[in-house]
This record gives C-alpha cells, sequence and structure tokens, in this order.
C-alpha cells in the first residue's frame, strides 16, 4: 500500500517524483528483489542446455558466472533506458527490464549439447533480433490486431509447456545426473520440495516485501537446507568467492558472433510476442499506478528500449530483455509510480553485474534447490498463458484454431524425431514448439472465417466440444 510519508497522492501518481534518497533507494532494491531470480535463471538454463551449467564438469563451467554478470548488468542498463530514456528511446515510465523466458524455447535448442562454441551463433540472434524489436516500435500499435488473446494466451502457455521439463529435471538432479542412481533421488527432491513449501507460504500468508520475494526467500531456505544436509559447503562457497574478481567489466563479442538463419529467424518472430507483452506491460502500470491509459509514444519507446537493450546485450554476452510484469504488480501494491524509484534499482543492479563476486555466490546454489523455484516460475508462466486464453470467446472456430496450434507444436516438441529429415535451422525452428504453434495460430486466426457451424466440430470433438465462453471476444 502506498505510504503517506512518502508522498502527496498526486505526487505517488506522478512518474516524475522523485522521493527522498532514504526511501527511493530502498523501494528501488525491492524492485530488483523481485524480479532477481527470474532475471538470472535463463542464463542458468541456457549454460545447462549447451552443456557448461550447473553439475557438469566441463572446463566451461566458469562461463556461467560471466553470463549470470551479464544478465544483471544489462537488466540494468535496459531498464535504464526505459526509466531516464535516450532520445526517443524509453517510456519515461518505471518499467524493470529483465532477461526474457519466453525465448529459451528457442535458445534451447540452438545450443543443446554444444558448449560455448555454440554462443557465438546465438548471440547473432540476440543482437539481429533486438534490433528487429526495436524497429516494430514503428508500427507495434498497427500489428497489436495479429495477436489476440487467443494468440499471446497459447504462446505464453506453449512457452512454459517448453520449460517445465527443465524444472523437473533440476528438482531432480539436473541433465549430467541422468541415469546415474543419485538421478531423483529422495534427498535431491527434499531440496527442491523445501524450496517450494517455502515459498508458497510466504506467498499466501506473508505479506507486503515477504510475500513479493517469496521465490528469491524460498530459494535462500532450500540454500540453508542444502547446507545443513551436506549439498553444499562452506568450503565450496568460499572457493567461488575468493577465485571471483572484485570488479570485472563486460567484452563486447566475448563468444564470436556468427549469422544462423535459424537463430534469427526465431528471435525475429519471438520479438513479436515480446513486443505485445511489453505493450500489455506498458498498459497495465499507467492504468494501476497512474489511473490512465498509456500513451502511443509511452508504447514505442518501450518497445524501442526493449529491442535497444537486447541488442547491446547481445553485443556483451547477454540475452534478450522484456519488461517485467511481477514489477508491475508491485507498484499497483506500493503505490508508487516513479521513474526514479527503478532508476534506483537499475543502478544496484548494474553494480551488481559489475561485481562476479555476486555471481559466483549464484553459481554455489546447489541445481536441486534452484529446480524447486523453477517449477514454481515455469509453471506460473503456464498459468499466465491459460489466464490470458480466458479472455477468448470460445466458440467453434476458435477452438479448431487453438487445438490445431497446440496439437502441431506441443507435438513436434515431445517427439523431435518427426522432423529428423528437414535442414538443420528448420528442424530447430520446428521442434522448439513455439514457433509453429505461433505461426499457425496466426495464420488461422486472420484467414479463416469468422463463424463456423456448431455442428462443425461435433463430429471430432468426441463429444466433448466446450461451450465456455471468455469474459472478452476472440477474434
Amino acid at each position: 500500500m502506498a505510504d503517506g510519508s512518502i508522498g502527496t497522492p498526486a505526487q505517488l501518481r506522478d512518474p516524475n517524483y522523485t522521493p527522498p534518497l532514504s526511501q527511493a533507494i530502498p523501494l528501488g532494491i525491492q524492485h530488483v528483489l523481485a524480479m532477481f531470480v527470474s532475471n538470472v535463471t535463463p542464463a542458468i538454463i541456457v549454460a545447462g542446455a549447451a552443456g557448461f551449467g550447473f553439475g557438469s564438469n566441463s572446463p566451461d563451467f566458469p562461463e556461467l558466472l560471466y553470463l549470470i554478470q551479464m544478465s544483471m548488468l544489462f537488466a540494468g542498463v535496459a531498464t535504464l533506458l526505459q526509466t531516464i530514456t535516450l532520445g526517443p528511446v524509453g517510456a519515461a515510465l518505471p518499467i524493470v527490464q529483465g532477461t526474457s523466458f519466453a525465448f529459451l524455447p528457442i535458445m534451447i535448442p540452438l545450443v543443446a549439447g554444444k558448449g560455448v562454441d555454440a554462443l557465438g551463433a546465438l548471440y547473432g540472434g540476440v543482437l539481429i533480433g533486438g534490433v528487429f524489436h526495436a524497429v516494430l516500435g514503428l508500427f507495434i500499435g498497427k500489428i497489436r490486431f495479429a495477436l489476440p488473446p487467443l494468440v499471446t494466451g497459447l504462446v505464453v502457455t506453449m512457452i512454459g509447456l517448453a520449460l517445465v521439463k527443465v524444472g523437473i529435471q533440476y528438482a531432480a538432479g539436473g541433465v549430467p545426473a541422468i541415469g546415474k542412481p543419485e538421478y531423483g533421488s529422495l534427498l535431491n527432491w527434499s531440496a527442491a520440495l523445501v524450496v517450494i513449501v517455502a515459498t508458497l507460504g510466504l506467498k499466501f500468508f506473508a505479506r507486503g516485501m515477504l510475500s513479493v520475494s517469496a521465490v528469491l526467500l524460498g530459494l535462500l531456505v532450500g540454500y540453508i537446507y542444502a547446507l545443513t544436509v551436506g549439498m553444499v559447503s562452506f568450503d565450496v562457497i568460499g572457493n567461488s568467492w575468493s577465485r571471483a574478481a572484485g570488479f570485472a567489466l563486460p567484452v563486447p563479442f566475448k563468444y564470436g558472433f556468427e549469422f544462423s538463419f535459424a537463430a534469427i529467424i526465431g528471435f525475429c518472430l519471438m520479438a513479436f510476442v515480446s513486443a505485445v507483452e511489453t505493450v500489455g506491460d506498458v498498459s497495465g502500470i499507467t492504468r494501476g499506478g497512474a489511473g490512465r491509459e498509456a500513451t502511443d509514444k509511452e508504447i514505442a519507446g518501450a518497445t524501442y528500449a526493449d529491442g535497444l537493450g537486447s541488442a547491446v546485450a547481445g553485443v556483451f554476452g547477454g540475452l534478450p530483455n522484456t519488461s517485467f510484469s511481477q514489477n508491475v504488480g508491485l507498484i499497483a501494491m506500493t503505490g508508487v509510480m516513479s521513474r526514479h524509484v527503478v532508476t534506483c534499482g537499475a543502478i544496484f543492479l548494474i553494480i551488481c553485474g559489475l561485481v562476479p563476486k555476486v555471481g559466483a555466490i549464484i553459481r554455489t546454489i546447489p541445481i536441486e534447490v534452484l529446480g524447486g523455484g523453477v517449477i514454481v516460475m515455469f509453471g506460473m508462466v503456464v498459468a499466465a498463458g491459460i489466464s490470458m486464453l480466458s479472455d477468448v470467446n470460445w466458440n467453434r472456430r476458435n477452438m479448431v484454431v487453438f487445438a490445431i496450434s497446440l496439437s502441431v507444436g506441443l507435438g513436434l516438441q515431445l517427439e523431435p524425431g518427426a522432423v529428423q529429415y528437414l535442414p538443420d535451422t528448420l528442424r530447430i525452428l520446428m521442434t522448439s514448439g513455439l514457433l509453429p504453434a505461433a505461426v499457425i495460430a496466426i495464420v488461422l486466426n486472420l484467414v479463416l472465417p469468422e463463424e463456423l457451424a456448431d455442428s462443425a466440430t461435433e463430429e471430432v470433438s468426441g463429444g466433448l466440444a466446450g461451450r465456455g465462453q471468455g469474459s472478452l471476444g476472440g477474434k
């Protein structure tokens, strides 16, 4: 709830209001705590998929520290673009940027088992996709018609479904442990369950910042549990801390730069989805914090910052950035609309990104502990997608669009061998599951006629044709 000691009601609704630093800094750090785990998790998952992440014996394992560092640094840089702006870039609103989960189903097959050598093509895609994302700011309002709740809800649901397997693998011991006796052991699962129980307890029975930071605090509880049962030791923590530098600058093109058609197409297509998500977040911030609709200038500026932030991150080894929805809810909870509060949080993120010792501590978290947090986070992604789908008018036409898109996308994701004879580029795009589902949904939604007779789907629904109606009519 808003604190009257911070400012008057009019000031609290003003993005340009600057609260006293003694209050602005803690409020800014609160924003960072709310998104911290979600922000660094994609880098950990990409490293794991490439083969040099948690639980691996890869000589490249130290590179994970750099990826974590860049996640923090460029989330801070992208957030600054939103809050203090750079010409037309940025919305001048309290928008918190962070590494996006949405691109993981594209990134995982690109790097799967290829180690650090795969990162050049990955970051080529991040850079080109980021530039494309920024260009979308020129006409973002004109393409929203192609992405109604039926499409965006399906895409977000598919993102979650593509990732839930990762959470279970982490909780059981990680990919390197598959096939070994310890995989899926009670000890491994106990650490993950401690995190889940602690997260749920804090989320539902605590208030204020304890509830907002439930995942982060749940991981802390799981980390303490791992220490008590010997899954991690103080010696390991001390060695990781001592070997990490106290200060380090990012290195441009550290992993090289390659043009991969699969990466570029994948990142550009996902930029559409990310851009529309940002439009929703901007609208949520202005409605919840200022009681008004977002302007075209704010929406365009936010999209420019999304894309430019991602492109710059790709140059230095960061992953694509997008606006973080959990921080939209935090603004509604605190009632503080000041963009300068979020600027304080961005500066804190940048400082963390320049101090590798922060990443060195994160790197010591047992993968089973992280698995507990990932299960919660990726499950919430699925739930968010289903929530979007609740706005769809579930008539026969929309059921068919959804059914075909989900069947093809999820089916290819579950059985990648079905397209083993396709060229590598097309195979990677198809087995992500996400892109074929999104493309099919967009095309069918645009070309199929509006009306479909009720009897037209009875023959294929096995008597299970629904009658549900969403709150909003979907195209």
